[in-house]
């Protein structure tokens, strides 16, 4: 896990010309994996595709226009070159076909038995199948069988189009080429029978795939195991009359096959005693052979092809692997969270609850600032109508707008403001953290908002001895856009939800930058604010677990915080908050193999944190993914109900959270939408943290953009009077 690396002097943010330059490149990796996965996916659902499959069967028709010669001919029809003959095999001579493969269950069971009773064969195979299963293919003309195109997709090519036609016999031919090296020559039509049955609408298509260069081969002994009549009727329907030759039609995929094998098993050798020869086609009608070898660009277009199509299943078999690890971890982590939830509200709402003696004297609240003109004045204010004693220090990190003259020019009493050069937000809260009054030691972001009872109901845990950190509760003050909308379900059910369960594990994450709380000498005890990640808070909040600190949560403990009100700002504090959580969990690792509290967090908290923050948000998009799939490829109605049954169990998480929260549900009309799109948001920006930490590259502070709107319930916090007696003798100044 690279560590972060800071530029002196730009702790905060780096230039915006820097910045742009970058900002491409990092995308430019996570997009080209986001296309790449969904290209294979694509491939995968073109080759296995329903969408592009036809089951129209046509009707018998009349057959005035089709020769009588074909009509009275043999199996083989040869309409190359404008002509139109025929073939039939010599007597004694049996050509085994067998339509529909390669099959990988049935197809190398068929192969053992004809290898074993020395017997070839022809497989007229599709192309779907061929691209999936080269390897038998290839198998199929190693041990001296035919090949016959069986068109790609298996479609009545009477319904079709010359350009669809040529593009069956193109996409077959290419998956030939990349299994086996060959071009064939074979040519059987689907849902073709005897040369009897050709007629007005079969014909045409058999003299234009005659002037493709191909053999149109039907049968005329249809064992009619498609129908799975038993052993001994598809030994029946096989065998040829009075010694003449046929070729028979067989089927090695399709469904259950144990049927055609066992026949085939005992057909070999029972006709061989009668005198006949099993052949491939050529072999029985002395011909030269149907494949020619493939060459030059042709060949490597097929192995490219090939190589391409099995990637896709691969990447799609692991795809699928992830949608049930994700899928376990969804319902996991719902289960996990309504549960502990549940027991986390009615602990701390019984009546008989409490964290110990009550919290009554002063605490120190740090607010570190960097360009916070627009918000700094709103948060001091927030704070002067605390219910509870307090110092103030707004610590001033170098800012450039004017951030420590405002506060200065307000003029309230307990509000005090440190100047430091820019150094970064950690720097900031150890500077404030040594110069403050008080052993608690209260964090808030310049850009926050205080409820009067925030600051009280955030230390009461502290009369717990052994609680060495508070979370509050976070909330959405700019909820309005949709943006903002879609991080208040957020805050209210991944975060916040989170918090009650991880308090109940007692492995709680972070503490929230916006609104926490600290014992000072479990600060102290800890080192203070660490820069070795940019998630300092998770950073300092794993560091007291593995000093065997409580980390609790107090939900009544409510901020505001201004959200980012654009993508790109959002995507800037989520791959910082990503990115930095991924710092925390490596420099702590070591919490695995150790013993007492930190092995406990490392063994319990490490994975869960591991599996909830990092691996199911980077796996939570494939849900979307195969619904996409699924729509377009299908099951379509399947994919559509399983997709609804995880937003349902969503649905339910959330208005439960939201009733924890005592939040509006009408928020929640716009969770569906979140799912689909913002879940994509947020995982292209864990994915670029990925590759940023697995690459060894460097982040930075990015400064968010604040407009200064966000106010506490209620309105914007009164100016306090100038000094007066009745200020004075104020326990907040």
């Amino acid at each position: 896990m690279a560590p972060r690396t800071r530029r002196p002097g730009a702790a905060h943010g780096a230039p915006v010309g820097s910045r742009r330059r970058r900002l491409p490149m990092r995308l430019l990796l996570p997009v080209l994996v986001l296309v790449a996965l969904m290209a294979m996916l694509m491939l995968r659902g073109y080759v296995h595709s329903e969408i592009l499959a036809d089951h129209r069967i046509q009707p018998e028709a009349a057959s005035d226009k089709v020769p009588e010669k074909i009509i009275d001919g043999g199996p083989v029809i040869d309409t190359r070159g404008g002509g139109a003959t025929s073939l039939k095999i010599p007597d004694h001579r049996i050509v085994l076909t067998f339509d529909d493969g390669p099959d990988p269950t049935w197809t190398p069971k068929v192969l053992d038995v004809l290898k074993k009773h020395h017997a070839h064969a022809v497989f007229f195979v599709t192309g779907t199948m061929s691209s999936r299963y080269p390897d038998l293919v290839r198998r199929m003309v190693d041990e001296g069988h035919e090949v016959g195109l069986h068109t790609f997709n298996h479609p009545d090519l009477s319904f079709q189009s010359k350009k669809r036609i040529d593009w069956e016999l193109s996409q077959n031919q290419l998956a030939l080429a990349g299994a086996a090296g060959i071009r064939t020559s074979l040519f059987r039509p689907p849902y073709s029978s005897f040369a009897d049955a050709m007629d007005d609408r079969s014909w045409p298509v058999t003299q234009y795939i005659g002037t493709r260069g191909y053999i149109t081969v039907v049968n005329n002994t249809d064992s009619e195991d498609w129908q799975k009549p038993g052993v001994r009727k598809i030994i029946s329907n096989a065998t040829p009359k009075k010694g003449k030759g046929a070729i028979v039609l067989m089927h090695d995929s399709g469904g259950d096959r144990h049927q055609t094998v066992q026949a085939l098993d005992r057909f070999l050798p029972d006709m061989a005693a009668r005198g006949y020869r099993f052949d491939n086609l050529t072999e029985a009608l002395d011909a030269p052979s149907a494949h020619t070898a493939v060459t030059g660009p042709e060949l490597w277009k097929g192995k490219a092809w090939i190589f391409l199509v099995q990637a896709s299943e691969q990447i799609t078999d692991v795809l699928v692997v992830g949608l049930a690890i994700i899928g376990s971890l969804v319902i996991g982590r719902f289960v996990l969270m309504l549960l502990l939830s549940g027991i986390h509200a009615r602990r701390v709402r019984r009546k008989d609850f409490r964290w110990g003696e009550p919290v009554v004297q002063p605490v120190s609240v740090l607010v570190p600032a960097y360009n916070e003109a627009k918000c700094i004045e709103n948060t001091v204010r927030s704070l002067m109508a605390s219910e509870h004693p307090i110092e103030v220090l707004v610590i001033d990190d170098g800012s450039s707008d004017g951030t420590a003259r405002i506060v200065e020019a307000m003029d309230l009493p307990n509000v005090r403001v440190v100047r430091q050069l820019n150094a970064g937000k950690p720097a900031a809260l150890n500077r404030g953290l040594a110069n403050a009054r008080h052993d608690i030691i209260v964090m808030m972001d310049g850009d926050t908002v205080f409820e009067p009872s925030t600051v009280r109901e955030l230390v009461q845990p502290f009369g717990d001895p052994r609680v060495g950190a508070v979370a509050g509760n976070a909330k959405v003050g700019n909820r309005d856009s949709l943006i903002g909308a879609w991080q208040h379900i957020e805050y209210v059910m991944g975060f916040n939800l989170d918090r009650r369960m991880y308090d109940i594990l007692r492995c709680m994450p972070t503490i929230p930058g916006a609104v926490g709380a600290f014992r000072r000498s479990a600060l102290e005890r800890g080192g203070g604010m660490s820069d070795d990640t940019l998630a300092e808070d998770t950073d300092i909040t794993m560091a007291m677990h593995r000093d065997g600190w409580r980390v609790v949560y107090a939900e009544k403990a409510r901020a505001w915080t201004e959200a980012p009100e654009s993508v790109q700002q959002l995507w800037s504090q989520r791959y910082r908050w990503s990115y930095g959580t991924m710092q925390a969990i490596w420099k702590h690792r070591r919490a695995l193999v150790e013993r007492g509290p930190s092995g406990r967090f490392g063994r319990v908290g490490l994975p869960l944190v591991s599996l909830f923050m990092v691996v199911a948000p980077l796996l939570a998009p494939l849900i979307d993914v195969f619904l996409l799939y699924g729509v377009v490829f299908g099951p379509t109605q399947k994919t559509v109900v399983a997709w609804l049954g995880v937003l349902a169990i969503q649905v339910v998480c959330a208005a439960y959270a939201f009733r924890l929260d005592r939040e509006r549900m009408s928020h929640l009309i716009s969770l569906p939408l979140q799912q689909i799109l913002y879940r994509q948001l947020m995982y292209v920006v864990l994915l670029q943290s990925w590759i940023t930490a697995l690459t060894g590259g460097r982040l930075r502070w990015q400064k968010l953009r604040r407009t200064g709107v966000v106010e506490a319930p209620g309105g914007p916090v009164p100016s306090p009077r100038k000094s007066s007696e009745s200020d004075e003798r104020r326990p907040v100044g």
